[in-house]
């Protein structure tokens, strides 16, 4: 008899927004208290003026409540340091100190930019953003960062780059999960140059007007709120700019379920699970899942006549 082995990355419908691994968690966190979910997270990198940055008047207001940093920091998906959501206290064996970006590809000068570098060329402002997962879970976080189309401009790529194409790290010393040589790593997500162009995308530095924790995917990650949460790449090394469109690292492990495009659709369902509603991760109430998560005047532009080319695969 042939015996059916799932791979640890499989997530069974009953399971997209597991009810006792929720309230789990929330139980966890009331014993846990502050002080030790604020111990798991030490600082990264030097101080940077994250508490004084200028929130975005388009942005001030995600028409629903920030998420509290203790909930958010404690419920994870950063498979570099495990398939669970508790990573918190794996993720603190990351190190940034001395982290650097590489911009290279089909630019007029390729370029490394350490933090510093990223901080004082582009600057910090707030946005806060509502974050859909594709495991129909949701939150809103005030990030601190700069828009990547600010990067975009800086990088000057050529006429023929298409794609923006974004890598993480590979380390598996210090991520035991990139141990695991099943999955496709480094981490790899990508974007058309057109919505990376665009004002929403964003470069995380930080959150909560402070140090980006080590857990959200410091010292820098990409935050896409009109998208699925796993385009939104964490803890990025690499920036890209290419002609032929890269392949996402859970398009490569499952390509039906989780492609290229990934934008936010309620009326498309994920292969195992509706997408019709998300959990809040605050009060476990069940919302109504927006088009494009509530940013489609900032973006629907983007995809006009592409549904007909694309079909259902522009919503996974």
């Amino acid at each position: 008899m042939n015996v059916i082995r799932k791979p640890s990355w499989f997530i069974p419908e009953r399971e997209a927004t597991s009810e006792a691994a929720f309230m789990n968690r929330r139980s966890l966190l009331a014993a846990m208290g502050l002080g030790a979910v604020a111990a798991s997270t030490p600082r990264a990198y030097a101080a940077a003026p994250f508490a004084d940055s200028a929130t975005h008047p388009n942005y001030r207001d995600a028409g629903r409540k920030i998420t509290p940093e203790t909930i958010n920091a404690t419920y994870n998906n950063f498979y570099e340091f495990g398939s669970h959501k508790q990573i918190s206290q794996e993720a603190q064996s990351l190190k940034t100190d001395g982290w650097t970006v590489t911009l290279d590809g089909l630019v007029e000068q390729e370029m490394k930019l350490s933090t510093d570098d990223l901080i004082a060329k582009m600057g910090l402002e707030e946005r806060v953003y509502r974050h859909r997962c594709v495991e129909a879970w949701s939150m809103v976080v005030p990030w601190v960062g700069f828009p990547l189309s600010k990067l975009v401009a800086l990088a000057s790529p050529l006429s023929n780059a298409k794609y923006v194409r974004f890598e993480t790290f590979l380390d598996d010393e210090m991520a035991r999960g990139q141990r695991q040589h099943w999955y496709p790593w480094p981490y790899v997500e990508s974007v058309t140059i057109e919505e990376a162009s665009n004002d929403l995308p964003f470069m995380v530095m930080g959150a909560y007007g402070q140090v980006l924790h080590k857990q959200f995917g410091a010292p820098i990650r990409l935050h896409l709120p009109w998208k699925y949460g796993f385009k939104s790449i964490k803890s990025i090394t690499r920036i890209s700019f290419v002609e032929e469109r890269p392949k996402g690292f859970w398009e490569e492990l499952q390509a039906k379920e989780y492609g290229f495009w990934a934008n936010v659709n309620p009326e498309v369902d994920h292969p195992r699970w509706t997408q019709a509603t998300e959990r809040d991760l605050e009060t476990g109430e069940r919302i109504p899942t927006q088009l494009f998560n509530g940013y489609g005047a900032e973006v629907a532009s983007l995809y006009t006549g592409k549904e007909e080319e694309f079909g259902d695969r522009l919503w996974r």
